[in-house]
């Protein structure tokens, strides 16, 4: 039972008079007519997009075609109440023994309503959490890990078809910071009096045990070899605290996606390869920051720039630093892409 669709078929049926009255032309395309919730509850408790999808179709202003929909829809007798909104838009008012005539269902299906059938839902990806595995969770991840959580619930039972995701944000110079600080700490397991936690290095004592675990291997005298064993070592712990801690709150995620295996693997040139093609790529000129003054040394230099202001953004954004790296927003393009090729 969904009173959405229900309602939504008072609205075709009332369509469907205005047809056979003359009132509106025949062979509408009614593929878009939606029945949803108000914007605000105080508009009433649904309203419908109707006219506005069909007017131009039948020749038609949207505020006349509501009009005539609204006098329509009042002769039902679930309907107690339709008004016209801005530029054609209907808000419905239901009588309340419709609401009323809700309470038995509820009380025969028990927790199973509002379930959907499974075989009409989306597939969907609900990416949440995806804290820098740097260390602990505070509360504002912990909000968004509920907040995640209820989403990916909802979907659910109402028949989509969903995958939890975590991004690992495992690239990039924060994971440097974590790994220095935890090899320092290996020093202070090893006995040196390591003082003040220097500016710039993550202070927490949770890199103790990490520390303490790099302490009793052999790690390589190169200094590029032995920042990434110790990555190799505390990213995995970090993220064990992680999911530890998501687990006290009841959260699980499905699926665990690697920022640096998108660098690994090529996504992320796979990914940029696939907008260049599109022209959506280019070498060009960023202006500075608005309302910013720029830092002393900023030159205007070629970057190389994805067109973002064609999809609404205020300024097309850098793909590339000035050093070759790419900027953060790279790696987040072919994230969304991995996504997309899975199938979400």
């Amino acid at each position: 039972m969904n009173l959405f669709a229900e309602i939504e078929a008072e609205v075709r049926g009332a369509l469907a008079a205005l047809q056979k009255q003359g009132k509106l032309a025949d062979g509408l395309d009614m593929a878009r007519l939606t029945v949803e919730p108000p914007r605000e509850a105080a508009h009433g408790d649904m309203a419908t997009n109707a006219a506005m999808v069909l007017a131009k179709a039948a020749g038609m202003k949207p505020r006349d075609l509501a009009e005539l929909l609204v006098a329509e829809l009042l002769t039902s007798e679930r309907i107690k109440g339709a008004e016209i909104a801005g530029p054609g838009f209907v808000n419905l008012r239901l009588e309340e023994a419709v609401w009323h005539g809700l309470v038995p269902h509820i009380l025969a299906t028990g927790t199973t309503y509002g379930d959907g059938d499974g075989e009409s839902g989306e597939k969907v990806n609900v990416e949440y959490v995806s804290a820098n595995p740097t260390g602990p969770m505070h509360v504002g991840h912990a909000r968004g890990a509920v907040v995640g959580d209820v989403l990916a619930r909802l979907l659910e039972k109402t028949g989509s078809d969903i995958l939890r995701e975590y991004y690992i944000n495992d690239a990039g110079s924060q994971v440097d910071v974590l790994a220095q600080s935890a090899l320092l700490r290996m020093r202070e397991a090893q006995g040196e009096d390591i003082g003040e936690i220097p500016e710039g290095l993550y202070p927490g004592d949770y890199l103790v045990p990490v520390g303490e675990k790099l302490a009793q291997m052999e790690l390589p005298e190169d200094e590029a070899e032995r920042l990434a064993a110790a990555k190799s070592v505390a990213l995995p712990m970090m993220m064990d605290m992680i999911r530890d801690d998501l687990s006290l709150l009841g959260v699980r995620h499905d699926y665990f996606l690697s920022e640096q295996s998108l660098h690994d693997d090529g996504s992320v040139d796979k990914a940029l390869e696939e907008l260049d093609a599109k022209g959506l790529i280019y070498q060009g000129v960023l202006e500075p920051p608005k309302g910013k003054t720029p830092p002393p040394d900023w030159e205007p230099s070629p970057q190389t720039l994805f067109k973002s202001s064609q999809f609404g953004d205020d300024s097309d954004r850098a793909l590339k630093k000035s050093d070759g790296a790419w900027t953060y927003f790279a790696p987040d393009i072919a994230c969304h892409f991995n996504k997309a090729e899975r199938g979400y």
